[in-house]
Order: C-alpha cells, then sequence, then structure tokens
C-alpha cells in the first residue's frame, strides 16, 4: 500500500524519484535537497482518460423525472417518439457536448444516431 511521505528537515511532501547513480528509488523533497530511500516501491498512477468511455450511467427511473427535458427522438428498440434527455457528465479535459436519451415507454439508454462518434468521423 503506498503512503504519503514528508520531508523531515521542511515538512513538504516527498516525491518517488528515480536516482540513476545510486539505481534506486528514492522519495525527494521538491523544495530542499532531502531525499529518503524508498521502502516500499510501488508507486501507482490511475490515468482516468483511458479508462473513462462515453457510456450511460445508472439511469432507473429517468423517464418519469419531471425535471429533464422532452425530445423528439425515435426509440430504437420499441419505436416510441418521445424521449427524455441529459448530457454526458465526465469531466475530460477534451469533452465534447454528447446528449444521452432515455425513452419514456421502455426506458432504453441511446444515444442519437445522427450524431458521428468520434472514432466514426476520421
Amino acid at each position: 500500500m503506498a503512503s504519503l511521505h514528508f520531508c523531515s528537515e521542511c515538512n513538504n511532501l516527498l516525491y518517488p524519484k528515480a536516482d540513476p547513480q545510486r539505481r534506486i528509488m528514492v522519495y525527494a523533497c521538491r523544495i530542499c535537497n532531502y531525499d529518503e530511500i524508498g521502502e516500499n516501491k510501488c508507486v501507482y498512477r490511475n490515468d482516468l482518460l483511458t479508462v473513462t468511455k462515453e457510456q450511460v450511467g445508472v439511469t432507473g427511473d429517468l423517464m418519469n423525472d419531471t425535471t429533464l427535458a422532452h425530445a423528439n427522438m425515435q426509440c430504437p428498440q420499441c419505436g416510441n417518439d418521445d424521449a427524455v434527455y441529459f448530457q454526458d457528465q465526465s469531466k475530460r479535459k477534451e469533452t465534447r457536448m454528447i446528449l444521452f436519451f432515455v425513452c419514456t415507454k421502455c426506458n432504453h439508454n441511446f444515444t442519437d444516431p445522427t450524431v458521428a462518434r468520434p472514432q466514426d468521423a476520421d
């Protein structure tokens, strides 16, 4: 389990860094020149941009939500012409406006088929 390390000289956060001369990983202070040998060699990186995809979240009862706007959008599953819609809520740097629709009859989730997806636009 990774934990936070603090500088014993200036109490700032220590960051993992490779020491090429000693060929080891150390925790180094970015303010002063203090470093210490890392006991735990585990360093984590959580890259959410590669994990995040355009997908509909849990939408149990959205078709009955009176605060959502309605659109005349045909459901690809049942053919109903009424759907509520909402915008993609993912927090990414390159977020474009993506609308998700929920059919008011069968509760099917879908996106606008006339809008090209990024991988389809090439």
